[in-house]
């Protein structure tokens, strides 16, 4: 989703191709811009010196890098030290990785990183399961940066981590009762050229047909390319953001993701991926207006999500299907997870805001949607720590 105002922000510089909105035919010019003050606070020249030492290219990284820079270099001299929410606003694909690795090696007893497969590009995609051990515990997904350009996607996904497992002697109930698995970025090679090249874009990096320098175009929309109502009415232009690819899971990303999903039937009963903007819950469907016969039940759990969510800071969301709040789009990953996986409660939650910043949200609000996304994500844990099915 993209709202024409969240260009007043910008400071263009290079117009590069055009974006086509969702399933409408209307184009807006796609701006690629040097700046955005509301990413890119002033920062002081040691920090300044810090950055440019670390190799990140172009100001764009600084998106989550200013505020917690000094927590974010002690903690890579002290690699056991106690990272801060804070530290989140420092997430380039390394940092996101490296924090699962950080994780994974100071609670050994709860926490186990798992490579469950390579990007188009040959990026891992490092997924972490949190468990106390044990059989038979309901488990629930979460995946975020399935889109490059939602960066509060993965920054969420990751706070979501800290709260999990840095703190878990506040909620040990949901650890005890339930696994977790959660893969915070789904689509490496997009976000990192997100960072390096082009802000906004939102598809893979494969290459598409004939795609070399000079001809074709790059990427697939991988919210497209999911083996279920795949590719009907969808686009045929490989140059459209929302492509769907040239056949169902032609993404080696989006196979690996369902490949481990399905290895787990049965044991995952919730599935989470986290996008923005527009603050939204959605349930499925989202390839037909038609909703599952289930829906009350999912609705219902949902709403106790957002419940959760709103009231922490009152942000306002839309609870209903995809296909009723915004569009019909065939082969998204939650219709698959409910569709074909046989995951009850399959959701794709919408993160702030609702188009003022939209895809550039500051990094100050970082920590507040982190916040109210784990509170929602606790209440639905909690559902299933008490026992529902």
């Amino acid at each position: 989703m993209l709202c024409a105002h969240l260009f007043t922000r910008i400071i263009p510089t290079l117009c590069c191709s055009v974006l086509y909105v969702s399933s409408f035919d209307s184009v807006v010019t796609k701006l690629q811009a040097t700046a955005i003050e509301s990413e890119n606070p002033p920062m002081e020249p040691e920090d300044e010196e810090w950055e440019n030492r670390g190799g990140h290219r172009l100001s764009w990284t600084r998106y989550h890098r200013h505020k917690g820079l000094h927590e974010y270099r002690d903690s890579r001299a002290d690699p056991v030290s106690r990272y801060t929410p804070s530290s989140f606003t420092s997430l380039i694909v390394s940092d996101i990785d490296s924090y699962l690795d950080y994780l994974a090696y100071t609670y050994t007893d709860i926490c186990q990183t798992e490579i469950i497969g390579k990007s188009s590009q040959g990026r891992d995609l490092k997924l972490l399961k949190v468990s106390t051990g044990g059989k038979g515990k309901p488990a629930i997904w979460i995946d975020g940066g399935i889109h490059a350009r939602e960066w509060i996607s993965p920054a969420t996904v990751t706070y979501i981590l800290l709260h999990l497992v840095e703190f878990r002697d506040q909620h040990s109930e949901l650890l005890d009762s339930v696994d977790w698995y959660i893969l915070p970025l789904a689509n490496p090679d997009g976000y990192e050229y997100s960072h390096s090249t082009d802000r906004l874009w939102r598809k893979t990096r494969s290459r598409v047909g004939g795609s070399r320098r000079g001809s074709g175009c790059y990427g697939v929309d991988p919210n497209r390319n999911w083996d279920f109502h795949w590719a009907p009415g969808s686009p045929s232009d490989s140059c459209r953001e929302d492509f769907s690819g040239p056949r169902a899971f032609s993404e080696p990303e989006t196979r690996a993701m369902s490949e481990f999903i399905l290895s787990r039937q049965g044991e995952i009963k919730v599935y989470l991926t986290v996008h923005s903007y527009s603050q939204m819950w959605l349930v499925p469907w989202g390839y037909k207006e038609e909703k599952p016969r289930d829906y009350y039940e999912m609705y219902t759990l949902a709403e106790k999500g957002v419940e959760a969510l709103e009231a922490i800071r009152g942000t306002d969301y839309l609870l209903g299907t995809a296909a009723e709040l915004l569009y019909t789009a065939p082969g998204g990953s939650d219709d698959w997870a409910k569709g074909v996986a046989g995951i009850k409660y399959s959701y794709s939650i919408e993160l702030p805001d609702t188009g003022d910043y939209g895809f550039v949200l500051p990094a100050n609000q970082i920590e507040p949607v982190g916040q109210e996304t784990w509170a929602a994500v606790k209440a639905i844990a909690t559902h299933f720590a008490d026992g529902h099915n």
